[in-house]
């Protein structure tokens, strides 16, 4: 195996081991079980992971919960302190509050009451085209509006590549990254006509997670009885079923960050609905024509489930 393949190979391992984290957060995650997820010695898996990340692994696990955490206060009013801290896989209230002030320097109570408070302050919930976004939103809060319809969604499987960085990076790398996708679907005979969504996950909220580190996963749906095999930079995890609400939308490039905020600010708040523990997603329905104004055809998958009071 060339260098570079076997850099590529270790990088896939880790994707896996950050998929494994993000489904088992409530867990204990012993370093056993995220070593053996990988497919390397425990004794040498923690170095391995720092090498790749540049973050220890322990850091990055409680920096993943923290964002969490953020995510349960600000968004899932309906959850006390001690739901929190079994959602996120502690003890009980007490550690979680401790942990909570230890990394961000107040108390999970003293955050959520002030991003109550200065909840129409707060950042946008997508990131995209700042500039252009937060222009908008000054004279016009709500410039795109969409058919949102509720729909139940089956478990699906997807075949990815993963970028890890800003949104500004991953514009850059986009076009390489869906050819990479697409290169290696076409050569595992993965691609079926009417049978493959196109798709980008993205599973760090911008508004809480550290920019440089956003996790965006470029998909396609592969049925299920098709194999995935993970080689070099492919990936394979499941989409989650279930409730999903799901924004149509015809819109310019420019306006994605648009689309997103009107869904999380303007529709979920008189829904009955709050967001599910789960990462939300983009299926692009069109290849935008060549033009001043190609439009975009895109279904923003939101994950959802009733709110309970």
């Amino acid at each position: 195996m060339t260098n570079q393949k076997c850099q590529i190979e270790y990088l896939r391992r880790i994707h896996k081991v950050q998929d494994y984290i993000e489904q088992h957060l409530g867990q204990s995650l012993s370093i056993t079980e995220l070593a053996d997820t990988a497919g390397f010695s425990k004794y040498h898996f923690s170095r391995i992971f720092q090498g790749i990340l540049h973050e220890p692994l322990a850091h990055y696990v409680n920096r993943i919960r923290m964002e969490r955490a953020l995510f349960l206060l600000a968004h899932r009013t309906d959850k006390n302190m001690t739901d929190i801290a079994y959602e996120l896989g502690l003890s009980d209230s007490a550690v979680f509050s401790r942990a909570f002030k230890n990394y961000f320097g107040v108390s999970p109570r003293e955050y959520r009451k002030e991003y109550s408070k200065n909840r129409k302050d707060s950042y946008l919930l997508s990131e995209y085209n700042k500039s252009t976004a937060k222009k908008e939103w000054a004279g016009n809060p709500y410039p795109v509006t969409g058919q949102i319809t509720i729909e139940n969604l089956k478990e699906k499987q997807v075949a990815y590549v993963r970028h890890t960085g800003t949104y500004e990076t991953l514009a850059k790398e986009y076009v390489h990254l869906m050819q990479a996708l697409f290169d290696y679907a076409k050569e595992q005979h993965l691609l079926v006509e009417d049978k493959n969504w196109v798709l980008a996950m993205y599973h760090d909220n911008p508004e809480f997670g550290e920019e440089s580190q956003f996790r965006t996963s470029l998909c396609l749906t592969v049925p299920e009885d098709i194999k995935v095999k993970e080689d070099g930079i492919l990936g394979r995890m499941n989409l989650e079923g279930g409730l999903y609400a799901v924004g149509h939308f015809q819109i310019r490039k420019e306006q994605y960050s648009d689309a997103w905020n009107y869904m999380y600010q303007e529709w979920i708040m008189g829904s009955g609905y709050v967001p599910r523990d789960y990462n939300p997603f983009e299926v692009y329905r069109n290849i935008p024509s060549e033009g001043e104004s190609p439009i975009h055809e895109v279904d923003i998958y939101v994950p959802i489930e009733p709110i309970h009071f």
